[in-house]
């Protein structure tokens, strides 16, 4: 089972990887030139204490550094010119916690360049997945409680001051980053880590001397693409664990139907609702009851859920930013909270009828589960 499920978290992983990528690459498709940036970036930081049980764990300032492909867009699309022109890429991250319980982790991301304030301040966010060398091992290193596996799901955010093509191509650029790993709560146990870090570091734009003008015309108002109400069904899937260490990952299935408006380029709006199953939750009621008889819990307790949920998708070109809040109507048994989110990506096809999601829910910041979704959206 153990070596299912390690194999199952890097066939996930890959997966949010090339759906990440898949989006990347579909909006340049630049016919005349396509130049791209190196960067290379040093860093260090400090762990954050998000969860008093990682404590024992922030002994060291951790360091790291990032190595970066940047594919430039110059608005041959709409939703690049509609943005201000973003990047994508690729980008290597290496992190030495500097502690022995915790080992170093090695991460590949796919990540997106927002930029602002006449292109001098950069947003970059990045996903992906990550090796960590010395995970919870309930004989050799059981003091590590944030990372209960090798392979890890990562986000990393950084806020950049940047200066391209200062000379002959290079340029400079530093500000702050924040680096996330966690498995998702797909094996316990999983407190995860919060890096925060300053970084600095330099670039080097390749064939400058060949660089391209932006496209600059006059679009169609955004409210253009306002559509009328439409209805969509999605089932999602997945496996995890409770927190309980050993107690083994079970798949989950959520069903969900909701209405959603498209209110201009950018912006769609839902109101739905969502139907959990989720076999992890049904074995920890058991355990509950077994080991807890003093909490008077019936083993055959109901560990279904029912929730309703409002959400938005920040659309860009055939690839949308979903986030949604919902809560549980339907909560027999008291897990977490009545409160639900959900952040994740979802990739459009066939004139916007069919759509792959790929999602992170949790009750607030504590995840429950990553899950893959496939789902319709009928005219």
């Amino acid at each position: 089972m153990y070596i299912y499920a390690i194999q199952l978290t890097m066939r996930n992983t890959i997966l949010i990887i090339a759906f990440l990528l898949y989006g990347g690459l579909a909006i340049s498709q630049e016919t005349s030139k396509q130049l791209f940036s190196l960067e290379a970036d040093a860093y260090y930081g400090t762990i954050m204490e998000h969860n008093p049980d990682i404590a024992h764990l922030i002994t060291q300032h951790p360091s790291g550094l990032y190595l970066s492909y940047n594919r430039k867009t110059y608005g041959f699309r709409e939703a690049e010119r509609r943005y201000n022109y973003p990047d994508w890429g690729f980008t290597f991250a290496y992190q030495d916690f500097n502690n022995e319980v915790l080992g170093k982790n090695y991460g590949l991301y796919a990540h997106i360049n927002w930029y602002f304030l006449n292109r001098n301040v950069v947003f970059r966010i990045g996903q992906g997945i990550a090796y960590n060398t010395n995970p919870y091992d309930p004989e050799t290193n059981f003091e590590n409680n944030a990372f209960g596996s090798n392979f890890l799901s990562t986000t990393f955010l950084k806020l950049n001051y940047v200066k391209e093509n200062i000379w002959d191509g290079f340029g400079l650029h530093a500000g702050v980053t924040l680096i996330h790993y966690s498995n998702a709560n797909f094996e316990a146990p999983n407190n995860s880590t919060n890096t925060w870090a300053f970084n600095v570091g330099a670039s080097y734009l390749f064939d400058h001397e060949n660089q391209p003008d932006y496209v600059d015309v006059d679009d169609p108002p955004s409210s253009s693409h306002a559509e009328k109400i439409k209805f969509n069904f999605a089932f999602r899937t997945g496996y995890n664990e409770s927190d309980v260490v050993g107690s083994g990952q079970f798949p989950f299935y959520v069903a969900s139907a909701f209405a959603d408006k498209r209110l201009n380029y950018k912006s769609t709006v839902q109101l739905g609702v969502d139907y959990f199953d989720s076999k992890f939750l049904e074995e920890f009621i058991k355990y509950r009851a077994i080991a807890f008889p003093e909490e008077n819990l019936s083993a055959n307790n109901d560990y279904r859920r029912v929730g309703v949920f409002i959400g938005h998708e920040l659309r860009f070109y055939k690839t949308a930013f979903v986030s949604q809040l919902g809560y549980y109507v339907y909560w027999p048994y008291e897990f977490e909270n009545r409160h639900y989110n959900r952040l994740g990506l979802k990739r459009y096809f066939y004139q916007d009828r069919i759509f792959a999601v790929i999602t992170v829910k949790a009750h607030w910041a504590k995840a429950e589960a990553v899950e893959f979704g496939v789902g319709v959206r009928l005219w």
